[in-house]
């Protein structure tokens, strides 16, 4: 499809698509996968919240999705839902000998559980467009707005985006994907006005700690100043 879905369900109800390199017979009860892996992933997932948070945020998020891409909570406290994730490729990727689709640029969306993990969110989207180079030449950012103000900041493999999804609600304006190389250099990879904005953060956090500083050692010299006095005075 053009607005780069990615999912099996309206052809078949057998199969299921998840941020992995390949496709996996849908499980009894709504699992995506089983096995030991499987387990300590959902474990792993539960550890930020409680099933009943859990629940909570799945319905305060779906009351607020606009484009009809809800999330779905299963009986195992599993989620499913979608991300979209923009393709930001610095230069044309390496493809499995036959013409690739053009990716850069384009937004994608993934439907995806909550145990899939940045790592496979990242090989699902270049078996897409058939590249063929590492996975570890690319890396997922997510990218926030707050009060005017634009932050990236680069996920580790393991994390879980559709619980950031979950907690930064459905609005991509407040949180959004970004794929990209970063091969070339870690700061690289980062447009002009992010860091421009860096600066201005790293401006703002060095006045703080230097107004924390000053305001330290100001107690400090008002301690020893009444310890001077006490000790001065006439017994």
């Amino acid at each position: 499809m053009s607005s780069g879905y990615s999912s099996l369900e309206e052809d078949s109800e057998d199969f299921f698509f998840t941020a992995r390199t390949s496709f996996f017979r849908r499980a009894p009860q709504g699992k995506l996968r089983t096995g030991q892996q499987d387990v300590e992933k959902e474990k792993e997932t539960h550890n930020y919240l409680s099933k009943e948070e859990i629940k909570e945020k799945v319905h305060k998020y779906n009351l607020a999705v606009t484009d009809k891409l809800k999330m779905t909570l299963n009986s195992n406290g599993i989620y499913t839902g979608f991300i979209k994730v923009q393709m930001e490729l610095c230069k044309p990727s390496q493809t499995a000998g036959k013409p690739a689709p053009s990716s850069n640029g384009c937004m994608n969306t993934l439907h995806i559980s909550s145990t899939n993990t940045v790592g496979e969110v990242i090989e699902a989207l270049l078996k897409k467009f058939l590249v063929t180079e590492s996975p570890t030449k690319f890396a997922l950012y997510k990218r926030c707005h707050r009060e005017d103000q634009v932050y990236a900041c680069k996920l580790s493999d393991r994390e879980h985006p559709l619980y950031l999804r979950l907690v930064a609600g459905p609005r991509t304006d407040t949180l959004s994907f970004v794929l990209r190389e970063h091969e070339i250099g870690e700061w690289e990879a980062f447009s002009l006005p992010e860091l421009q904005n860096f600066l201005r953060i790293l401006d703002k956090e060095e006045d703080e700690q230097l107004q924390n500083l000053k305001e330290r050692y100001a107690a400090y010299r008002h301690k020893l100043e009444e310890a001077l006095s006490q000790a001065w005075k006439p017994g």
